[in-house]
Formats: C-alpha cells, structure tokens, sequence
C-alpha cells in the first residue's frame, strides 16, 4: 500500500512538471501564456520610439501649431520730450489708464537743432515765389519747427553748426545768396515716455490718451 502511494505522488510531481513545461500542451493540457514575445518579434525599431507633445503630435497630423503658443506681435513706441511739469501731470494718467509695467518715463535729452534757414519773408506770397526758386535750383526745403522763425523756410537740419556751416557753403555753391546758419532750438532735457511692449490692447487704451500727450506723437523706439 505504501509502495503505491509513494508511486502515484512520482507520477502526480511528474505530470505537474510536464504541465508546466507544456509538455502536454499537443493533448490540450497547458498553463495559461502570461507573455506575448510573437509581439515583441513584430516591432519595428523600438529604441526610436519617443514621446510627442500636443504641438508636435498636431503637427504630425498636418494642424497648425495652437494658437495659445503664439506670442501676440508687440512694438516699442515712444513719445516726447516732456517737461519735468507735463511729465508730472502725464504720471497719473498712466498709471490709472495703463498696465503696471507696460511704461516707464525717462530722463532724456533732445539735442540743438542748428538750420541753413530763409527768411523772414513779408507775405506769404514772398515765400512761395522763393520756394518756387529753390525747388528749381534742385533744393529741398523742410518745414520750419520754430514758430518765431516763421515765415522762413530750412535747407536742411543739423546737430552742429559746423554741419550746418559746412551745408551753407554747398548751396551759396548753387547760387543760394542770401542763406544763413541760425539755431533753431536749443537742447532741451526732459523725459521720454517709453512703452516697451505695445500689443493690439494696449494701443487701443493709448488712443484714449493721446489728448493728454500734449502734442506729441507716438513713434517706433529708436
């Protein structure tokens, strides 16, 4: 009796190995397959494989990149010279009107301003006859920002008066008699206002504000 039973447990260890070898898998008997390694075999260079982001992965797929991505085009304007007091009176308007940090006011200094210059004419006819003149001698002739200096007319603009000397000399050349250096304007220091960063929303506030500028005009930084 023994002899049997230590038989049987042989033969019942025997089948178990067989099993789990799947030894017995062509009569239907065979553990369940935890792994699929016909998979593995079917990939096609896995070690390229990598992860996309939404942009890329909308790409991939012939969409543009999302709009959220995009920074709005922005452009640096300028305005100025101020005073000291038109800036003071200017401050609190920006600062009720316009985003923190989108301005700043800044100490800045505009040069002499030194002109070949015409004048004064006694009418207005007198200096459209004279205009007239310099046009045909090949001349251009700029407007006049002085207003004590009108009726008069400018051969040119200049940051020095030696350039301004050194003009004169070209055009009394071409026949230019009675032209002469003067200064125009002296230097001037005050402060600039300066917006770094101007998007379609906030060049929409600075129209509101252009009655407070005092005349003058938003322009591209330089």
């Amino acid at each position: 009796m023994l002899r049997l039973l230590v038989l049987a447990l042989l033969l019942a260890n025997a089948g178990y190995w067989a099993w789990t070898q799947g030894l017995l898998a062509a009569y239907g008997f065979a553990p369940a397959t935890l792994s699929e390694p016909q998979r593995l075999a079917q990939q096609i260079r896995p070690e390229a494989m990598r992860l996309l982001s939404a942009n890329e992965a909308g790409q991939a797929q012939g969409n543009p990149p999302s709009a959220a991505v995009r920074p709005a085009p922005t452009e640096c304007l300028q305005a100025g010279l101020f005073t000291d007091e038109q800036a003071e009176a200017l401050r609190p308007r920006l600062q009720s009107s316009l985003p923190a940090g989108s301005w700043a006011l800044e100490s800045s200094q505009a040069p002499e301003r030194w002109i070949v210059y015409m004048g004064k004419y006694s009418s207005e006819e007198s200096l459209a006859k004279k205009r007239s003149e310099l046009r045909q001698l090949g001349l251009s002739v700029g407007p006049l920002i002085n207003p004590a200096l009108r009726p008069g007319l400018s051969l040119g603009h200049f940051s020095s008066r030696d350039d301004a000397e050194s003009e004169l000399t070209k055009v009394a050349q071409r026949g230019v008699r009675t032209a002469r250096v003067v200064l125009e304007l002296p230097e001037v220091n005050g402060q600039m206002l300066r917006l770094p960063s101007v998007d379609a929303a906030l060049k929409a506030q600075l129209e509101a504000l252009k009655p407070q500028l005092a005349d003058k005009t938003l322009q591209a930084c330089r």
